[in-house]
């Protein structure tokens, strides 16, 4: 497999602007590594909002209709009446695949097994898509761009021919696991690299999309970025999603050429981690988890919790290189 190292070509001699956004996102990393104090019922309501959020934000970039409150209700048991609704079945794929991926990503081995039976998950309750799910595309599948209306109007790119499909998500799988292991590159640009030729290939008839950023919810905690639990990456790409588009278009059209250009999407990528990772340092100051959280999950919250003591980031503080957290006359938060 000697034109695996096609991956790591995309990654030589990259600008300084993508290493200034790698340093950064991990200054902030280790700020909420030192920060984080959160009681542990308030960091459980910032998943689950997450969870909602990301279920949401994920499907309806793909088209669904659905809001995070309509989520919120469907995941609670109401709504159920809409169930047979497509945009339902998908949301509830979504939620509990994504659920699964929080609460179990240390004991996941990033292979073609597990992406195929995550893809088998995204689209359990989706009736069309029975016969597909798990299993790679047996027809060609090109992106394309619709008017409001739903008219075609123009191919984004094409995809990876079926034939080459298998092999293709082969070496990327090979790639991604030997240079997470071995470090060469810092892991953010290996998972970039990852998400990008993923949609490249396109591997499945439908859910290709969703399933990018389920990959990238797993990879990102398995590198250590365990804030994304209480920051959703998806509503993220959701409010960029022109951007999102425009930056795959600009790197997956050079990939064949002698000079691949993977520079537009790691900006793009790395800019969201970047929003992602200062969302979260945020929560550290507690005042801002009532911002977060919904209305709903604010009542269960003061039913639960009704006084809570936090110490925000302002009293962690560094003795020599170990941090070291000190309360200073905390006061009691309203949630």
């Amino acid at each position: 497999m000697a034109n695996l190292t096609r991956f790591a070509q995309r990654l030589e001699s990259l600008p300084a602007n993508i290493l200034t956004l790698i340093a950064s996102i991990d200054e902030l990393k280790g700020r909420w590594t030192a920060g984080a104090n959160l009681h542990p019922q308030i960091l459980g309501r910032l998943k689950q909002s997450v969870l909602i959020t990301s279920t949401g934000a994920s499907t309806r970039i793909e088209g669904a209709k659905l809001s995070d409150s309509e989520v919120e209700d469907l995941m609670r048991g109401l709504s159920m009446q809409k169930f047979k609704d497509r945009d339902t079945q998908e949301v509830k794929g979504y939620y509990e695949l994504l659920k699964n991926v929080f609460d179990s990503w240390s004991s996941i081995k990033l292979n073609e097994s597990a992406i195929k039976h995550f893809h088998q998950e995204i689209l359990k309750y989706v009736e069309k898509d029975t016969f597909q799910r798990g299993q790679y595309k047996i027809t060609e599948n090109k992106i394309q761009m619709v008017d409001a209306k739903g008219n075609v109007v123009g191919t984004i790119f094409d995809t990876t021919p079926v034939y080459l499909t298998p092999i293709k998500m082969q070496e990327l799988i090979k790639w991604t696991i030997e240079e997470l292991k071995n470090k060469k590159y810092h892991p953010l640009l290996v998972i970039g690299n990852f998400v990008v030729e993923f949609l490249k290939i396109h591997p499945f008839r439908d859910g290709n999309g969703r399933l990018s950023r389920i990959l990238t919810n797993l990879l990102m905690l398995q590198a250590g970025y365990l804030y994304i639990l209480y920051v959703s990456h998806e509503k993220l790409v959701e409010e960029k999603k022109q951007e999102y588009y425009v930056a795959l278009r600009k790197t997956q059209i050079t990939f064949k050429s002698e000079n691949p250009d993977i520079v537009p999407w790691l900006t793009f990528f790395l800019n969201v981690i970047l929003t992602q990772s200062k969302e979260a340092v945020k929560l550290l100051n507690t005042d801002n988890v009532e911002k977060t959280l919904s209305e709903k999950q604010l009542a269960v919250l003061d039913t639960h919790v009704p006084s809570l003591h936090f110490v925000s980031f302002s009293d962690v503080v560094l003795i020599g290189t170990t941090p070291t957290l000190l309360v200073l006359n905390p006061a009691p938060v309203g949630i």
